[in-house]
C-alpha cells in the first residue's frame, strides 16, 4: 500500500512529490475539497497505508469574505478525511497553522495553548483540527507557519521580485514568527507518518516552525542579503499596512514535543539559501 496525498500543486505537495514519488497525489480533478464526501470516498477507494492532507484554502484575506467556502475546504474536508482514514485504520496527517492562536504576548505557543483565531482563515483551520481529533483514528495535526519555497506564491518570492524592482520596501516589523520551508514540512510529514504507522500512541498535535524566530522585516533583510539585492528594508508597524484579515503579532511556537519523532526546528536560513539557489536555477 502507498501513501495518499491530497494536493498536487501546492508548496508542500510539490515537495512531497520529490521526496515520496511513489505516493498517490490527488488534485482537484480527483478530489475537490469543496466536496468533502468525494475526499472520504477517495480514501476508501484507494485504501492507502496513510493519508496526508497537503491541500487547503490559504488565501487568508479572501477567507474573510468567503468564510463558508473556506470552512468547507479547511474544516469539513479534513474532518471527512480523518473519519475515512479512521474507518480503514490508517494514520492521517493534517497540516494546520499558527493562525489558530490570537497572537497575543511574546511567549511561544505550545500545542496545548488555548486557541482563539483572529479571523476566518484561522477559524476554518481550527475546525479541521477539531474534526481530525474527533474522528477517533490515528492522527497528527502539524501546525506550521510562514511557509516558503521556490514554488507558488510566498513571501520569499514576492520580496525577491520587489527587491529587484525597488530601492526600498516597507515591511512589517511587529509580527514575529518562524519561517518554514515547504521541503522541511514535507520531510516532517513523512517522518511523522512513518512513526504513526508503528506507534499509534504518538497521535496528537505538534508544532513545526523554522528557527530562529524573526520579524517579517528582518526576514526580508535576510532575503535581500542572500539574493545580493541592495534593496533597503524599512520597518513599519502592522497598523501602517492594513489587511482584510488581522495577522497574529506573535506566531512563536514551541516545537519541543517534536522530539518524540526525532525532529527539531529546521534552520530557515539554510533553507532560504537552498530555495534561492533553486529559484536561480529556474531562470
Amino acid at each position: 500500500m502507498t501513501i495518499l496525498v491530497f494536493g498536487r500543486t501546492g508548496q508542500v505537495a510539490l515537495e512531497l512529490q520529490k521526496l515520496a514519488p511513489d505516493a498517490v497525489f490527488l488534485g482537484r480533478d480527483a478530489a475537490d475539497l469543496s466536496d468533502p464526501a468525494t475526499c472520504a470516498a477517495a480514501i476508501l477507494a484507494h485504501r492507502p497505508s496513510a493519508v496526508i492532507n497537503a491541500a487547503a484554502w490559504t488565501a487568508v484575506d479572501k477567507a474573510e469574505a468567503e468564510e463558508a467556502t473556506a470552512t468547507i475546504i479547511n474544516g469539513e474536508a479534513p474532518t471527512a478525511m480523518a473519519a475515512a482514514a479512521a474507518q480503514i485504520g490508517v494514520p492521517f496527517v493534517q497540516i494546520s497553522t499558527d493562525y489558530v492562536f490570537d497572537g497575543q504576548g511574546t511567549q511561544a505557543f505550545t500545542p496545548d495553548s488555548p486557541t482563539a483565531p483572529l479571523g476566518a482563515y484561522g477559524r476554518s483551520k481550527l475546525k479541521g483540527e477539531e474534526g481530525t481529533r474527533a474522528a477517533g483514528g490515528v492522527y497528527a495535526i502539524l501546525r506550521t507557519s510562514w511557509v516558503f519555497s521556490a514554488h507558488g506564491q510566498n513571501f520569499v518570492k514576492t520580496m525577491r521580485r520587489l527587491g529587484a524592482e525597488r530601492a526600498s520596501l516597507n515591511v512589517v516589523a511587529d509580527q514575529i514568527g518562524g519561517p518554514t520551508s515547504a521541503r522541511a514540512i514535507a520531510r516532517a510529514c513523512l517522518t511523522i507518518t512513518a512513526a504513526l504507522q508503528q506507534d499509534a500512541t504518538k497521535s496528537g498535535t505538534y508544532h513545526f516552525a523554522g528557527a530562529p524566530d524573526v520579524s517579517w522585516a528582518d526576514f526580508a533583510r535576510a532575503i535581500m542579503a542572500e539574493s545580493g539585492l541592495p534593496c533597503t528594508i524599512n520597518d513599519i508597524p502592522s497598523s501602517a499596512y492594513p489587511t482584510p484579515a488581522q495577522r497574529p503579532a506573535n506566531s512563536r511556537m514551541d516545537c519541543s514535543t517534536l522530539s518524540i519523532f526525532g525532529l527539531a526546528r529546521p534552520d530557515w536560513r539554510a533553507d532560504l539559501s537552498s530555495t534561492l539557489i533553486e529559484l536561480r536555477d529556474f531562470q
